[in-house]
């Protein structure tokens, strides 16, 4: 039981952020296609959202950091 609770934190912590980052990458090259001059602002978004991103990270590996260190 342990071991499937450890591989699914494992999980989350890869997955989900690189999931974060393709669609954020799929949505800029949409918006940018779309309208060039706007690409400033969409910059800012962006790299906002990949800063909140990289938090999710942090979090998920003390997680995985806390759970491996009780076994």
């Amino acid at each position: 039981m342990d071991i499937i609770i450890l591989f699914l934190v494992t999980t989350a912590a890869i997955l989900g952020p690189s999931g974060v980052v393709a669609v954020i990458g799929h949505t800029t090259v949409k918006a940018l296609s779309r309208n060039p001059s706007s690409g400033p602002v969409i910059l800012i978004g962006m790299v906002t959202l990949l800063i909140f991103n990289q938090c999710l990270i942090i979090i998920s590996l003390l997680v995985f950091f806390q759970l491996i260190k009780l076994y």
